[in-house]
């Protein structure tokens, strides 16, 4: 029996480790097989299409799998929402009857799609750190979004997981009252801050015109932040520009000393200011779990640091597990400590701080 194709469209995506919004599943035919288990059973399962280069989920395809098995046909579906029963995290979905595959059905569209685009792309900020020879195999790490006017790309309070480049159209940055305080266009990007700082996502991002955007997962975006140092440096800039009152410490404060505490600052916002600012001076962080920490910062970068039993990089990401805690910035170092190397590329160690402290909350659940 021919098998007419269903399209599913996630349209909204909340702590799920593989998909996001707007990956296409399509469902081809469904096949038939004995159960090993137990004498004259069957088991029924749906012919699932995942999105490129995504790994399949057994969860998602089982709840696909029900609904093909409760109509039959894809042309018998209602139009409907379904929601994934989830794992970690959960996904909603959507079908209709005018729903497509934007690739036709064929996986060297997406490719090709992108190849298309290196020369537009070589142009974008982002991309001229990155030499020719390896301009398309970075871009290969990303995957291909078309949205229209309206569509909620993310939501302020979401946790980070996608970094976003706009390719064509451009969006608006919603704040809480709905009201649009920014827009951003061709070549411009977002959702960097929570991914790098480990944090929820600051500000609702919702579609001005019809746009083609560009978007990597977390995992494939420290990929290559560690391959190409040039796209590290974008990104100090990047977030030296995007510094405001409202989630940093004033540039003035730190050049006269302060206090605060982790609570309200988190450790590595507070680390963050420091280098953007390029500070020269002593952080001294007390009544935290295991005693006091001290770091030292030359012009922004960091040469010294110790907690507990912790030296150097080791010193680093112990404190950025910390949440409480009292801290003190004492402008000045000794004479002897401007000769002293930093301890490493202030971005490369924050991004690998940020990675290690998603592997333990990763363990911990």
């Amino acid at each position: 029996m021919a098998f007419p194709t269903a399209v599913f469209r996630v349209i909204e995506a909340k702590k799920c480790p593989l998909y996001s919004y707007g990956d296409l599943f399509s469902v081809t035919g469904i096949t038939i097989s004995m159960n090993s288990n137990e004498e004259n059973t069957f088991v029924v399962t749906a012919i699932i299409r995942s999105p490129l280069e995504q790994e399949k989920c057994k969860i998602l395809n089982g709840d696909l799998t029900k609904i093909i098995i409760q109509y039959e046909r894809a042309d018998r579906i209602p139009v409907c929402m379904v929601s994934c029963s989830g794992c970690t995290g959960s996904l909603r979905l959507e079908y209709t009857k005018t729903l497509e595959l934007k690739d036709n059905g064929k996986e060297d569209g997406y490719a090709n799609e992108l190849a298309s685009m290196l020369h537009l792309l070589s142009d974008f900020a982002f991309f001229k750190n990155i030499d020719d020879d390896n301009l398309e195999k970075v871009v290969q790490f990303f995957k291909l979004n078309k949205l229209e006017k309206g569509d909620i790309v993310i939501r302020k309070g979401d946790p980070g997981g996608n970094f976003y480049i706009i390719v064509t159209g451009s969006v608006n940055v919603i704040n809480d009252r709905g009201m649009t305080i920014s827009s951003l266009s061709k070549g411009e990007v977002f959702g960097e801050m929570s991914l790098i700082c480990n944090d929820s996502v600051g500000a609702t991002i919702q579609v001005q015109e019809p746009s083609s955007i560009l978007y990597i997962d977390r995992r494939n975006f420290q990929r290559i932040l560690e391959q190409y140092p040039a796209i590290q440096l974008y990104f100090t800039r990047l977030m030296a520009r995007r510094l405001t009152k409202s989630n940093t410490i004033r540039a003035e404060d730190l050049s006269s000393g302060m206090i605060g505490n982790l609570a309200e600052i988190p450790a590595e916002a507070l680390f963050q200011t420091l280098n953007m600012n390029q500070k020269t001076g002593i952080l001294t962080i007390s009544e935290l779990q295991k005693g006091t920490a001290r770091f030292s910062f030359r012009q922004g970068s960091l040469i010294k640091a110790k907690y507990d039993t912790h030296e150097g990089e080791s010193a680093f990401y112990e404190l950025l597990k910390e949440q409480e805690g009292r801290f003190r910035f004492t402008p000045g170092i000794p004479t002897q400590d401007f000769e002293i190397p930093e301890i490493g590329y202030f971005m490369k160690l924050l991004m690998e701080g940020m990675r290690r402290l998603d592997e333990t909350k990763s363990r911990s659940n």
